[in-house]
């Protein structure tokens, strides 16, 4: 039997503030079969939440107030595992695998190398080490990879290329690991569908009107396995939706 799955990406932002903003309303109408949360930035104890039909799979960071990756999923997985089983990297709660028959679903919140790239070393470090860590999944099953990663891939992916070429999350060296990725069997979803499609972001800064401006960078992505191509049904930018300095993004898929 085929599936249509509707799968779902959004860093909140902190999942507590983004409850008072629609978040919801949005939750609930869309029914994604998986729903991916990347910056909850709480720990599970700090709020009770509800959410009916769906099981819930939370990695907080150890810091309290920072970071943090969950999953919602209507149907239980096979496997959960948390984090890429290096210490260096599993204290900030950053990824989410879970398991099912046909494919490893990941969530990731990406390290971002912060102002003066204070950690874009350390970036770089993760960057090939998460590589290898989805590569061992593409091995044994298709991986379909989700989240805030934290890097507009090319020009054409944020709005104001030129004068951010050497900023956080348009360096050269962010860049060169995302192309690293997709040449290894692995294919950008919303690029294989509009390769040419211009103004599609997905996070704007606070400042200076951004949003309303629509000068954005697509930092969040859907990213699959090569041999789920031609499964892809849509990959969608919501960016109507508000609540958040990134808006949810969509992916939909036969399997």
């Amino acid at each position: 039997m085929r599936l249509n799955m509707r799968i779902i990406s959004w860093n909140v932002n902190g999942l507590r503030a983004v409850l008072n903003k629609g978040f919801l309303d949005f939750f609930n109408k869309i029914n994604a079969d998986i729903f991916c949360i990347q910056e909850t930035k709480m720990q599970k104890e700090q709020a009770n939440f509800d959410f009916p039909g769906y099981y819930e799979y939370w990695n907080c960071a150890e810091k309290k107030g920072y970071s943090g990756t969950l999953i919602l999923t209507k149907q239980k997985p096979l496997s959960v595992a948390y984090g890429i089983g290096i210490e260096e990297h599993d204290k900030e709660g950053r990824v989410i695998t879970i398991e099912y028959e046909k494919f490893y679903m990941v969530n990731c919140y990406t390290p971002n190398s912060k102002r003066e790239l204070e950690r874009l070393q350390y970036r770089q470090i993760w960057e090939d080490d998460f590589r290898e860590y989805l590569n061992s999944l593409n091995k044994i099953k298709p991986v379909i990879l989700c989240g805030d990663l934290n890097v507009a891939h090319n020009e054409i992916d944020l709005k104001n290329p030129k004068t951010n070429r050497h900023n956080a999350g348009f360096t050269d060296e962010e860049r060169d690991k995302m192309t690293e990725l997709l040449k290894e069997n692995f294919i950008d979803t919303f690029r294989f569908l509009y390769p040419d499609k211009i103004d599609a972001y997905t996070w704007w800064s606070y400042m200076g009107q951004a949003r309303s401006k629509n000068i954005g960078w697509r930092i969040d992505y859907f990213i699959v396995s090569d041999t789920l191509k031609n499964n892809i049904i849509e990959s969608k930018i919501h960016s109507q939706i508000m609540g958040s300095d990134h808006c949810p993004i969509e992916l939909q898929i036969e399997l």
